[in-house]
């Protein structure tokens, strides 16, 4: 079934750019007869079109939706900035790709939430679809607006604009959930008492039966429901047999370029390696690998199914997946009779990977990437990143002998304990991996000119349920002082016309810290700096810095308070209500060992007690490399 009316007239599509992110009907597409459906079903990425189809988690939920015959779960994403002004200027509702028909009129729009910075996004999502921002002033005609993905691990400074937020994984609680809205629907309960059902299930947060109180300093001195039976805490969901569950085989092919234009293949869930910094490695826990003769056949299904050229492995640490050899393999075979590119992104750079590399097609017309977020020792352990600077060069040489001469190296400024020689380390390390390529590649052996080392620096962003949640985060002025340090550090080096410095911008990264860990009083600044036009923040070329520190002002808020303070170790946090699996003695202790330089070794050679083995599964439950069991 084909839809027959599209929502926007030919005159309108003439008049914007790609006007293929609004029409659907794309290969693969789910079309259904809403007569024949009890549910329908918004799933929305709230950027634009080519970032929003290639989230795999969108893919995901739309599969598992669309597979329940009584529900019907359409695509919807951000409206790229020419549209929106068309959109607001004709009152056209923002509507849903497949049906062409309004969001508003669906039962539920679910919005997932991936980027502190595209908070504004979903306003502007709200706004275009007519439906009240505000969820306390929306009535039993609005769809329920629930939200999931990371960001909802602290969803306190949106709060104000939610009525439900899913923590954890998709796959275990959305049947019941639409079985309980059918259920109310059917005895005609109204949206707050489907509210207050739907609170009770596992994993379902709905701020409006939850109250905070501060105490005079700003900090919060209690976080209460405010009815008898709605949880004080939300333990995330967790899908544990990862094999047996959804995968999309059919999924959408879009018909214009997207930013992930291939097959996509999750191999594992979740990480071994306990990086400090990093919020999805403790979110995700437990790692839960995917049966490998099932992705072998998930490939072969999905090349066929979509005619991609592509296949990219996805995992937070591809080379920790224990079966990978034997994947790569097969790929490798089965990609070379039909011509398909392999990406293997996540690799550790070591001999295997470097041999698998070799093998995959075009290999040598990309980079490779060397992730080594810090330029010292000292402060690679502090953030237990577990690799080290012989690891790093010895990779480069194998890697400057099979024939590569560009390297991407990824650092961050303004990490914990970070002093001027950790910054000065960025530079020498970026000169001695210049420096292995002339000493590895002999003179007549350099067909492609000098070696091209390009040096990125991100500024360091403390998350929700790490280690580095207590930590301060730097001001603008300091981010940019040391982004400074670090290029003068650069050109000082004796490779230093090897070396191509880039670094981002530290505007948006005090915001991203503010949103990160910021309370339920934020909603009234980004309410605020979208009234004034601010949306599509992620993007640098929209983003107004002034606005959001005006509006902030306004509401009598600062930015240090939620930024650039150290937190207590008895301060309670916005997100505590949450348990993410993940203990909080246990960030504790890891806050404390990073302070004093010490590392923690890896879930697959020592347990390090962090609390998920409750979920019965995963990595706890396997034979440690050195004979060690879990026990967390």
């Amino acid at each position: 079934m084909i839809t027959e009316k599209l929502a926007l007239s030919d005159d309108i599509l003439m008049k914007i750019e790609k006007p293929a992110r609004y029409i659907g009907c794309e290969v693969n597409a789910v079309v259904k007869d809403k007569s024949r459906v009890d549910v329908r079903f918004a799933m929305c990425f709230p950027d634009v079109y080519e970032i929003g189809m290639s989230h795999l988690g969108i893919q995901i939920l739309y599969d598992m939706l669309n597979s329940w015959e009584d529900v019907w779960c359409e695509r919807v994403y951000s409206p790229w900035v020419d549209l929106d002004a068309i959109m607001r200027k004709q009152q056209i509702p923002l509507f849903g790709l497949e049906s062409q028909e309004p969001v508003k009129d669906m039962d539920f729009l679910g919005i997932t939430i991936q980027y502190e910075m595209c908070y504004t996004n979903i306003l502007q999502v709200l706004d275009l679809a007519q439906i009240p921002l505000l969820a306390a002033e929306r009535g039993d005609n609005c769809p329920i607006v629930i939200g999931g993905g990371p960001c909802t691990y602290n969803p306190e400074p949106i709060a104000d604009f939610f009525d439900l937020f899913y923590i954890g994984e998709g796959e275990t609680q959305y049947r019941n959930l639409l079985d309980l809205y059918k259920t109310c629907k059917n005895q005609g309960c109204g949206r707050v008492e489907f509210l207050r059902r739907a609170a009770r299930l596992p994993g379902i947060y709905a701020p409006r039966f939850y109250q905070v109180t501060y105490h005079e300093d700003g900090t919060i001195k209690s976080f209460d429901p405010t009815e008898e039976g709605i949880p004080r805490t939300v333990l995330k969901e967790v899908e544990m047999q990862v094999s047996d569950s959804y995968y999309p085989m059919k999924p959408v092919v879009p018909y214009i370029k997207v930013t992930q234009d291939r097959v996509v293949l999750e191999i594992q869930r979740g990480c071994i390696r306990g990086c400090r910094f990093c919020q999805a490695g403790q979110l995700y826990r437990p790692v839960r690998e995917r049966d490998v003769d099932l992705l072998k056949k998930y490939a072969l299904e999905m090349l066929k199914n979509t005619g991609h050229e592509e296949v990219s492995l996805s995992s937070l640490s591809s080379s920790d997946y224990s079966r990978l050899p034997e994947l790569i393999d097969f790929l490798i075979r089965a990609c070379r009779e039909k011509n398909i590119n392999i990406s293997l992104p996540s690799l550790r750079i070591d001999a295997f990977s470097l041999d698998v590399m070799s093998k995959v097609q075009d290999v040598r017309k990309s980079s490779l990437t060397f992730a080594s977020e810090a330029g010292s020792q000292r402060l690679r352990d502090v953030i237990n990143k577990g690799l080290t600077e012989e690891d790093i060069l010895q990779g480069s040489a194998l890697a400057f002998r099979g024939g590569w001469t560009r390297v991407k190296l990824y650092f961050m400024l303004g990490l914990p304990t970070e002093t001027e020689e950790d910054m000065q380390g960025i530079a020498e390390l970026s000169n001695k991996i210049a420096a292995t390529f002339f000493e590895e590649v002999p003179k007549e052996a350099r067909t492609n000119g000098r070696v091209q080392i390009v040096t990125s620096t991100s500024f360091f962003v403390p998350k929700p349920f790490t280690p580095f949640q207590w930590a301060s985060q730097c001001t603008k002025e300091e981010f940019i002082e040391k982004a400074y340090f670090t290029r003068n550090c650069i050109s000082r080096q004796l490779n230093q016309k090897s070396i191509k410095y880039n670094y981002h911008e530290a505007d948006a990264s005090v915001w991203e810290g503010v949103l990160a860990r910021g309370d339920r009083r934020l909603s009234q600044v980004i309410l605020g700096v979208y009234r004034k036009g601010c949306f599509y923040d992620a993007w640098s070329e929209y983003f107004k810095n002034q606005v959001w520190e005006e509006t902030m002002a306004e509401c009598g808020l600062d930015v240090a308070f939620y930024a650039h303070r150290e937190r207590p170790l008895d301060e309670i946090f916005p997100w505590d209500f949450i348990d993410c699996g993940v203990t909080r003695e246990f960030l504790k202790r890891e806050w404390v060992k990073a302070r004093a330089g010490q590392v923690s070794e890896n879930c697959r050679v020592k347990c390090q007690g962090c609390g998920v083995t409750r979920f019965g599964g995963g990595i706890c439950f396997e034979p440690r490399e050195v004979g060690n069991y879990g026990g967390c």
